[in-house]
């Protein structure tokens, strides 16, 4: 069982996606697999936020992120309607916690305001994919 957690965990940190009906088809219980995954997916938000100091300064002269809001370019219009809470609602499901964690510090986010709502963000997707993992494991058990 702790080999499971820890390869869930571990599916937290590289891809989250997977990580829940991993670990229901390794025989966690669903609750068990959401919470690894989640805590995986916390951990590396945390080890980015940790390095986010020289990684900021390199996103930003590699992209040429600007800190000053544009309302004519497509991403300043999508940051400035969903801001924080969006972003982190979005990342599991597209860029994930590295680009996520690393644009929000581009932009000026506080790291602590960063670390909350990424942690946050990802409660809901865990527990529907928990849901989904529960659902689809009872149906091939039939």
């Amino acid at each position: 069982m702790l080999r499971a957690m820890l390869l869930v965990f571990g599916l937290g940190i590289a891809y989250f996606l997977a990580a829940i009906p991993t670990g229901v088809a390794m025989q966690l219980h669903p609750a068990t697999a959401a919470l690894c995954a989640w805590a995986g997916y916390t951990a590396i938000a945390a080890a980015m936020l940790a390095i986010g100091g020289p990684a900021r300064c390199w996103l930003v002269a590699k992209f040429k992120v600007s800190a000053q809001p544009n309302p004519e370019k497509l991403f300043w219009r999508v940051w400035l309607r969903g801001g924080m809470p969006g972003l982190a609602l979005l990342a599991p499901v597209t860029c994930g916690p590295y680009f996520a964690v690393l644009i929000a510090l581009a932009l000026g986010e506080k790291p602590r305001r960063v670390m909350f709502w990424i942690t946050a963000g990802v409660i809901p997707w865990s527990i529907l994919f928990a849901i989904l993992a529960a659902t689809g494991s009872s149906l091939l058990k039939r």
